[in-house]
């Protein structure tokens, strides 16, 4: 075994301490409330799961996608809320990792690493998320930007420390006009939507960030003007395979959950897992997860390995895991009959949990159009 695999094994077995002890006990009350106990934020810092996309030299785990994907995965067993926590940070972070300079990375990522702070990723607005729809402005006035606008549905908003924010610098440039910036907490002129009441994914807040003549220094920008939307898509590409682990968490969750229970539950005098219409959807989900499974690691490999043309395995990978994760978990629910549907039992949050991931950071049918799209290039 590398060095690699073993601290990989060392951080998931970490990841999935912390999710039997911490989270697990929480977990339908996270869901309740729709709060992440700060308490487990900080917990989760101390762990280093905040830290986990940033390098070692910065104070962060290693900048694995691997074991980002596996720590993600391993608390999304016990509550999709928690992991989405985890999930949104990384996403947060990936701008600076892709378009910051040495100067920004140590004083960004030392903060997180040192202090546990939140970063939020702020790309979406009311009209959309593609370059022609951006309407947020970023006006240079001096050494300063001075940023105008809404951002929408931004996980951790209102919560985090950092923002990284996408604005158009050159109106009419398209992709080309559209520049990366870090807003921090407490800039004049950053305000706060109200919470979002969410059906699944209660946990982390989701609010909208309003930017109104909201002034950051140069310094704050992250790459040069008209790079925002490679840095957006290069960080896209990489956290789209991470919301695939989560959504494989929450698949074998429920199907673990779902096995229990038909090998407990009696119809007939006997138990129910031994009827064939059950053992038949048990199969079925189980092909599913396994297929996911490999999709999502292959492809986390490949980018670690920095191989090239992954963008399409990319899109593939969350794809194919957030829709399976949507079958499963409603597979899960109908297995357990009435009591799926009752929220004493866990199944019907993972459901609830996994609809999102067919959504966020891309719906899939715009991940089926960025497929198809590259692979007739040629």
């Amino acid at each position: 075994m590398s060095d690699i695999e073993k601290e990989r094994k060392m951080i998931k077995e970490a990841a999935v301490k912390a999710a039997q002890r911490m989270v697990q006990p929480r977990a339908a009350q996270i869901d309740a409330t729709g709060e992440i106990p700060r308490d487990l934020v900080e917990a989760f810092g101390k762990q280093g799961f905040l830290s986990l996309l940033l390098p070692e030299e910065y104070g962060g785990m290693n900048g694995d996608l691997t074991t980002f994907c596996l720590v993600v995965e391993e608390i999304a067993k016990v509550s999709g809320s928690s992991s989405l926590l985890i999930l949104a940070q990384g996403m947060g972070t990936l701008p600076i990792e892709v378009g910051g300079n040495a100067s920004q990375k140590e004083r960004f990522f030392s903060q997180i690493a040192e202090k546990h702070s939140l970063t939020a990723f702020a790309l979406n607005e009311r009209m959309g998320s593609m370059p022609a729809s951006l309407q947020t402005q970023a006006e240079k006035k001096g050494k300063e930007y001075v940023l105008n606008g809404r951002k929408c549905f931004v996980t951790l908003g209102g919560m985090a420390q950092f923002y990284s924010v996408f604005a158009v610098t050159h109106p009419g440039r398209g992709a080309e006009g559209i520049t990366a910036f870090i807003v921090e907490e407490g800039t004049p002129g950053l305000r706060f939507g109200q919470k979002e009441e969410k059906i699944g994914m209660r946990g982390p807040v989701t609010a909208d960030v309003l930017l109104e003549n909201c002034r950051i220094p140069e310094g704050n920008r992250l790459g040069e003007e008209g790079e925002g939307w490679a840095v957006a898509v290069k960080s896209l590409h990489r956290s789209r395979v991470a919301i695939g682990a989560q959504a494989l968490g929450l698949a074998q969750a429920a199907f673990d959950y779902a096995v229990q229970y038909a090998n407990e539950r009696t119809q007939f005098k006997k138990p129910i897992a031994h009827f064939q219409a059950i053992q038949f959807m048990m199969a079925d989900m189980a092909t599913q997860i396994e297929a996911a499974r490999t999709l999502v690691y292959q492809t986390a490999a490949r980018i670690d390995a920095q191989m090239k043309e992954t963008e399409a395995l990319s899109s593939m990978a969350k794809c194919y895991a957030t829709d399976m994760a949507m079958r499963v978990t409603t597979d899960a629910v109908q297995i357990l009959g009435g009591y799926g549907y009752m929220k004493d039992y866990p199944v019907e949050r993972m459901m609830r949990d996994a609809k999102v991931t067919q959504i966020y950071e891309g719906a899939n049918q715009y991940q089926l159009l960025d497929i198809a799209q590259r692979l007739l290039k040629g």
